[in-house]
């Protein structure tokens, strides 16, 4: 079979566990309304932890969460465990997977239950305009999550240790300073536990900022190919599409909470809320967040991509070497089973450039 074949077939299954998984908790959280569960489950929270407002809402979080849970875990173990299987890309023991399953819902249950106390407190301090400081105060978290991730986030999932190769190491931090970002070092991080995929990043901001490449690109990759793939990492820094995208995501926060204002004024006492910062409110809120994030989407997917292009050019000027961005994207192409020339569909809602379309525009800069 062609690896162009078997990639898209990867891809489309993929895809379609990711909007099924989706589409089902959307439905769960559109049952709890209309049934009057989520005021039943509110109303179990209170005989549970009393009346008192954080005890509530933290029960309701934890019921609303398993629930969102159980629906979602069979399309996450799809994706995750049997189609990465299936086309010989993991590597990881079921076990392992549980328990980096559990661990990621266990972070995203406490992240769901301080978004939860957030937003419906500053409901009942403010009901007409909490929309507008929540948006603030999440812009702010996610300011604070970019800069913390690499050293408190990463190392609860992966192994990261100082690059051991001095070589390597020593010409990626000259590139580093010659594009005038300051790192703080260059990280080996451990993959090959749980994919064949490989991968790099330039994790963090300001003082946190460092360079991650995954065992299973430095095991795979020459120096000069991890080079330019670095390179094309530290543009996202040269040109502050982190902080792009920070911005893009409160645009869209701001947009979700708005609209969610709004459909709690309309439909809250219709499903049996007794306050906008009714703890079983929670699923629509869900719901306007979720409906303004797939609207745009695509807005945010073209961005990205600009992003990326962007990145490939400036990779390209820097380093000087088309031939060892070309292999490189061929090889992460084999080796992440990436799609050379995905579908329409597919390219829209893509966040990066198809492989086909990279290789070109590097030839094309060659000339």
């Amino acid at each position: 079979m062609a690896n162009e074949d078997k990639a898209t077939r990867y891809h489309r299954l993929k895809r379609r566990a990711s909007v099924l998984g989706a589409a089902t908790q959307a439905f769960l959280l559109v049952v709890l309304l209309v049934s009057g569960a989520s005021i039943a489950m509110r109303e179990a929270a209170v005989d549970i932890a009393g009346r008192n407002f954080v005890p509530v809402v933290i029960a309701y979080v934890v019921m609303l969460g398993v629930l969102l849970e159980l629906v979602q875990l069979p399309w996450a173990f799809y994706s995750s465990m049997t189609l990465e299987r299936r086309y010989g890309l993991s590597t990881q023991a079921t076990a392992k997977w549980w328990i980096d399953h559990l661990k990621a819902g266990g972070v995203a249950l406490a992240f769901s239950i301080a978004a939860a106390l957030i937003v419906l407190a500053l409901m009942r301090v403010s009901p007409e305009r909490w929309w507008i400081y929540g948006a603030v105060a999440f812009t702010a978290i996610l300011v604070l999550l970019a800069q913390l991730a690499p050293v408190i986030l990463l190392p609860l999932f992966y192994d990261l240790k100082p690059l051991t190769r001095d070589a390597l190491r020593d010409r990626l931090l000259v590139l580093a300073e010659r594009a005038g970002a300051r790192v703080l070092g260059v990280f080996e991080w451990r993959l090959s536990d749980r994919t064949k995929k490989a991968n790099a990043a330039l994790t963090g901001i300001g003082a946190t900022r460092r360079i991650l490449l995954s065992d299973t690109l430095l095991a795979d990759h020459s120096d000069d190919e991890i080079e330019v793939i670095l390179a094309h990492e530290l543009a996202h820094h040269i040109h502050h599409d982190i902080w792009t995208g920070i911005a893009l995501e409160a645009a869209l926060i701001g947009l979700g909470f708005y609209l969610a204002d709004g459909a709690l004024a309309r439909y809250g006492s219709s499903v049996g809320l007794v306050e906008k910062g009714d703890a079983a409110g929670l699923p629509l809120l869900v719901l306007a967040a979720g409906a303004v994030s797939l609207a745009l989407m695509p807005v945010a997917t073209a961005v990205s991509r600009a992003h990326e292009r962007r990145a490939d050019r400036y990779a390209l000027t820097l380093t000087r070497n088309p031939s060892a961005f070309i292999t490189a994207m061929k090889r992460l192409a084999a080796q992440n089973l990436a799609e050379e020339r995905p579908s329409l569909i597919a390219r829209v809602f893509s966040t990066h450039p198809s492989t086909a379309e990279r290789i070109d525009a590097a030839k094309e800069w060659q000339m």
